[in-house]
C-alpha cells in the first residue's frame, strides 16, 4: 500500500508541476485494445522433466489486453489489464497449460510533441496472478453429481488466486518499454482511430516470489514482449465541448444472486453450499462527447469457501462489456446517463484438494483437482450517476460514480445438467472512483 500511495503522490505532483509550467497544457485520452506475444520459460520445471527423460514444456504467451492512457503535455499516465495465455503441452492423457493475468499502472514521458505520431518511453508497476495446470480435457461434464463424487482430473496450482476474487491480485511486477503510434481521423467524428504498438521487457524483480509446490515459476513472469493494438483517442485540440474526454474508473460492486441450483447439488452430494452474495471489483473506461457515452468495462465476480474436509471450492465469473449510451442530464458537475452493453461472460467452478504434494511427486501423481468452465454472451442495461470534481484549477477531474443495472445472459451456462443462466442474470450496483480530463 505504501508503494502505491507513493506512486500516486508522485503522479499528482508531476501534474501540478506541469500545470505550473504551462497555462494551457495539451491533453489526450485514449481507450485501446492490444494483442501480442511474450517470451517466458519454465526453467526449473523443465530441468526436473529433463531428469526424467521428458522433453521441455513449451514457453511463451499470447497476450490480450485492455488499456487507458492519459497524456497531459509530455507526461503519461495509464492503466492496463492483460491476460496472457501460454502454449499447451501434452503428456499422456493430460494437457499442461499456464496463464497469467496482470494489472499495471503505466508512468511515462513522451519523446515527441503532441501530434499524429507519438513515441513514449514508460515504466509499469503492477500485480498479477499465475495459474499452472495439468488436466485431462474435461471442462464439460454431463453429470454434475458424478463430477462432485470424483472430481480428480489432474492438478491446479495458483498464486494470488483471482478465481477467489480480484482483491487477491498480488506480487510485484514491472515492465519497461516503448510505445509508438499514429492517429487517423474518423470521418464526421472528433475522435481519432489510434494505432499503436509496444515493445519492451516484463519481469518479476524479487527472486522466489512465484514459488508454488516446491518449484519457482518466476520465469513465467519475465520475458520480452511485442504488442499491437488499436483504439479511440480524444485530443483537446479537436474538441468543441470542453467537458468531452475519456476517463477511467475503478469500482466495487455487488450482485444479488446466489447460485441456488448449484448449491442444491452441492448439498445433495455432502458438500458445503456457497453462502455469501458475491461482490466484484472492476475497471470501467468511459468516454463522453456531444452527449454520447461509450466505453468498455471488465469485472470479476467471485465466491469461494470450503467444500468439505478435503476440498476448497470457488465459483468465478468474468464479464467484459462494450457499452454505448446517452447523457440524459448535466448541470455543473452532476451528470446522469443510461448505457446498454453487450459482451461475453465466463463461468468457472473449481474444486482444489488441500495439502497437495510438492514436485516431482505432484507430476507423478497428478490427480487431485477438478475444474469446469463455460462461456457465453451477456447483455445489460445500466444507469449511471456521477459527480466530476475539478482539481488543480480544472487541470483534470476526479469522478465519483454510482452505477445500477440489470444483466441478462444470452447463453445457458450449463455446468453438467445444471443451467446457471439464472445465477448470471439479475440486478447489480457499483460504486466507482475515477479520473477524467
Amino acid at each position: 500500500m505504501v508503494k502505491w500511495t507513493t506512486c500516486l503522490i508522485i503522479c499528482i505532483l508531476g501534474l501540478a508541476d506541469l500545470q505550473a509550467q504551462q497555462t494551457r497544457p495539451s491533453e489526450r485520452s485514449t481507450l485501446y485494445f492490444i494483442m501480442g506475444t511474450s517470451g517466458s520459460n519454465i526453467r526449473e520445471l523443465n530441468e526436473m522433466l529433463a531428469q526424467k527423460g521428458i522433453s521441455n514444456l513449451r514457453g511463451g504467451y499470447n497476450t490480450m489486453g485492455l488499456g487507458y492512457q492519459y497524456r497531459l503535455s509530455d507526461f503519461i499516465l495509464g492503466f492496463e489489464l492483460l491476460q496472457n495465455n501460454g502454449s499447451n503441452s501434452y503428456f499422456r492423457d493430460y494437457t499442461l497449460d499456464h496463464r497469467t493475468s496482470r494489472f499495471y499502472m503505466n508512468i511515462g514521458y513522451s519523446l515527441t510533441e503532441e501530434g499524429k505520431f507519438h513515441l513514449v518511453h514508460y515504466m509499469s508497476l503492477g500485480a498479477g496472478y499465475l495459474n499452472f495446470q495439468m488436466l485431462r480435457d474435461q471442462r464439460s461434464v454431463s453429470d454434475m453429481g458424478a463430477f462432485l463424487d470424483q472430481p480428480e482430473q489432474g492438478f491446479l496450482i495458483r498464486k494470488h488466486d483471482i478465481q477467489k476474487g480480484t482483491h487477491h491480485f498480488g506480487g510485484f511486477l514491472t515492465e519497461i518499454g516503448f510505445q509508438f503510434g499514429y492517429d487517423l481521423p474518423l470521418p464526421g467524428l472528433e475522435e481519432n482511430l489510434s494505432l499503436l504498438g509496444k515493445f519492451g521487457y516484463s519481469f518479476s524483480p524479487f527472486e522466489g516470489a512465484w514459488n508454488m509446490n516446491g518449484i519457482t515459476f518466476d520465469n513465467l513472469q519475465s520475458g520480452a514482449f511485442f504488442r499491437l493494438g488499436a483504439g479511440v483517442s480524444l485530443s483537446d485540440q479537436k474538441l468543441f465541448f470542453p467537458d468531452a474526454g475519456i476517463g477511467v474508473h475503478f469500482f466495487y460492486g455487488k450482485t444479488f444472486k446466489n447460485p441456488k441450483r448449484l448449491n442444491a447439488a452441492l448439498t445433495e452430494n455432502g458438500m458445503q453450499p456457497f453462502k455469501d452474495t458475491p461482490g466484484n471489483l472492476g475497471m470501467k473506461i468511459l468516454g463522453e462527447n456531444r452527449g454520447r457515452l461509450y466505453g468498455v468495462d471488465v469485472f470479476n465476480i467471485s465466491n469461494s469457501g470450503r467444500a468439505n474436509e478435503n476440498y476448497q471450492q470457488s465459483l468465478n465469473s468474468l464479464r467484459v462489456y462494450g457499452n454505448y449510451g446517452i447523457q440524459l442530464y448535466k448541470r455543473r458537475n452532476l451528470e446522469l446517463g443510461i448505457l446498454a452493453g453487450m459482451g461475453i461472460g465466463s463461468l468457472r467452478y473449481s474444486l482444489e484438494k488441500t495439502g497437495k504434494p510438492n514436485f516431482p511427486l505432484l507430476f507423478e501423481e497428478p490427480d487431485h483437482d477438478g475444474y469446469l468452465r463455460k462461456r457465453g454472451l451477456m447483455s445489460k442495461g445500466e444507469m449511471v450517476m456521477s459527480y466530476a470534481m475539478p482539481v488543480f484549477k480544472n487541470l483534470f477531474r476526479i469522478v465519483y460514480a454510482a452505477h445500477a443495472g440489470y444483466e441478462v445472459p444470452l447463453s445457458r451456462y450449463r455446468l453438467g445438467e445444471i443451467t446457471m443462466a439464472n445465477y448470471m442474470s439479475g440486478p447489480y450496483v457499483q460504486f466507482g472512483l475515477g479520473l477524467r480530463p
